[in-house]
Order: structure tokens, then C-alpha cells, then sequence
């Protein structure tokens, strides 16, 4: 049993990437699954976990939840016996891919044990899927997903996959490799670009995107223009060319409609943080962009310490 009252199962694996290298950072990712058949495809999918290898992760702890009103002594009910069998085949394919592997079944909220795990392992990422984007999903804000977005301390990736298919699929399965990225030219929004860093060993493509709106101070020092350009240049340091695009009217609907015009693998921005006040204004546009993008998410939070 861990300190977070987990159950863990590991096993140990040499750290090689793809390509036979070794993972370079050694970092630590927590994919949280809920062991539907569209949870299966992302913890799956070869191509994603190449995706993870090559920005560095070479340890993962898979976790799945199981809700707090639910007892296994119910009858017809063995949800936490097949809960850890499952984890087990997904343990197995995961470490054959080349990755050590914890697996944790835990009782409560979704999203406040997935984040208990994730501080208590000192992880880099939370990777979780979501069906995708639905009226009825943009509303309930108890989603996981938009939970974790919410009150998330580390990095997560939202993993979008199918929806009303009997076998679905991650939608975008090259992560990182066509990444948009949506900057206020904030404090936030410089910590998510300096994800880059890492993120550049599995991307090609990148589209900095700026939104104008009325709120915003136009007054003295450079324009959006010139700004994107720098970020440009600060991304050709690093080998990644980069086209930039301001787009000017409200910034959750222009961020999207610029996925919608370049159709990235994954969007990439800040969150401003997570206090009480925050958590209870549902309009964010962190928020809003992960209940209705079409692709995936990664979204950087402000550090543990902030």
C-alpha cells in the first residue's frame, strides 16, 4: 500500500526509447483510466507511447478510480478484482513497450485521487482521455477532464478520442508532432512555451497564435506581431520552424477556430493557476478550450509552489 493509498504492482524494465536509445530526462507520467475500450486505445496506441518516449518519459503509473460509492462486496459487483486484472494486461503491453510501470487502484473523487497520486509520485505529466466534445459534455463541469483542468498542478494532456464508434480510437495518435500554441504573452503563457524544451524531440510543426480582444492594454512596447516573430526565433534555436497568426475576438472561440483552420495534434497553453475563486469561474479559457477542442490539450499549470 502507498501513502496515497494506492495499491501498487511494478516491475522493472530497461529505459530505452524507440529507436533503442535511452530516455534523455527520465521523467514520470500518471495516465489516468477509467478501463473503457476508449481508455484501452490511448494507453495502447504504439504511436503515443513513442510520443511519451521521445520527450523523455520513461516511467509511468497507470491509475484508475474506482468511485467511492461503489463496494465490492455488492452483489455482481467485483469492480476493484477486475479493475486490478485489466490494469495488469495494460502493465504487461505498456512495459513491453519499454517503460517501468506502477499500476494503482483507489477508491474516491476521480479527479482529486488522480491528483493526489501525481503529487505524491512527483509526476511531470497527467495524460487522460475524453470522449471529446458533446453539448451535454461542455456543460457538466464534473467531467474528469475538466475537473483535473481545473485543479491540476503539473502539466496535463488530454487525450481526445473517438466518439460513438464501437471501437474507438485516439483521434490525433501523433501527439505532439503538429502542436498550436496559444499565448497571452503572460507569465503563464511563457512557462507553457518553455515546454518546448523537451516537447521538440516529438514535434514538426508549430503555430504560435496570439488573440487580441478589447481587454488588452495596447499601449507602448512591441506589437503581437513582433512578439510571435521572437517567440518564432526562440523555437528556430531549438530546430523547430514556426508560422505565427494574430487573430483578433474572443479568445476560446479564435483559439479554436485556429484549430479548426490548422488542425494541430495537440494544443498547447497556460492555465492561471488553481485557487478557491478560480475554481469556481467555469468560463476560463483553459477550461473552455479543453471542453471543446476537437483535438488534444496539453495544458501547463503554474508550478506546485505557486
Amino acid at each position: 500500500m502507498t501513502a496515497d493509498g494506492a495499491e501498487p504492482e511494478a516491475r522493472g524494465v530497461e529505459e530505452f526509447g524507440g529507436d533503442g536509445s535511452s530516455a534523455v530526462d527520465g521523467k514520470t507520467a500518471v495516465i489516468a483510466t477509467d478501463l473503457s475500450s476508449a481508455s484501452e486505445s490511448m494507453i495502447e496506441s504504439e504511436t503515443g507511447l513513442g510520443c511519451l518516449r521521445r520527450i523523455g518519459v520513461d516511467r509511468l503509473h497507470l491509475v484508475t478510480v474506482v468511485p467511492a460509492n461503489v463496494h465490492s462486496g455488492m452483489p455482481g459487483m467485483g469492480f476493484q478484482k477486475r479493475r486490478k486484472e485489466a490494469l495488469r494486461r495494460y502493465r504487461s503491453r505498456v512495459e513491453d513497450a519499454g517503460f517501468s510501470v506502477e499500476t494503482h487502484v483507489v477508491r474516491g473523487t476521480p479527479h482529486r485521487r488522480i491528483n493526489g497520486i501525481a503529487g505524491s509520485v512527483g509526476a511531470d505529466l497527467v495524460m487522460v482521455g475524453s470522449r471529446g466534445k458533446s453539448p451535454l459534455e461542455n456543460r457538466v463541469i464534473g467531467s474528469t477532464a475538466r475537473n483535473l483542468a481545473r485543479t491540476t498542478v503539473v502539466p496535463l494532456l488530454v487525450d481526445r478520442i473517438e466518439r460513438g464508434v464501437d471501437d474507438p480510437g485516439t483521434i490525433r495518435r501523433h501527439l505532439f508532432r503538429r502542436t498550436l500554441f496559444a499565448t497571452d504573452f503572460s507569465e503563464n503563457a511563457e512557462r507553457a512555451f518553455r515546454s518546448f524544451e523537451y516537447l521538440r524531440h516529438a514535434t514538426e510543426e508549430v503555430t504560435l497564435v496570439h488573440v487580441e480582444s478589447s481587454k488588452d492594454d495596447t499601449s507602448g512596447g512591441d506589437g503581437p506581431e513582433a512578439r510571435l516573430a521572437d517567440l518564432a526565433e526562440r523555437l528556430d534555436d531549438w530546430g523547430l520552424d514556426a508560422r505565427t497568426e494574430v487573430r483578433r475576438g474572443d479568445p476560446a472561440d479564435e483559439i479554436l477556430a485556429a484549430e479548426a483552420d490548422h488542425d494541430p495534434s495537440t494544443l498547447l497553453l497556460g492555465s492561471r493557476g488553481r485557487s478557491r475563486l478560480r475554481r469556481l469561474l467555469l468560463g476560463s479559457v483553459s477550461e473552455d478550450v479543453v471542453a471543446r477542442a476537437a483535438g488534444n490539450v496539453f495544458l501547463v499549470p503554474p508550478p506546485r509552489t505557486a
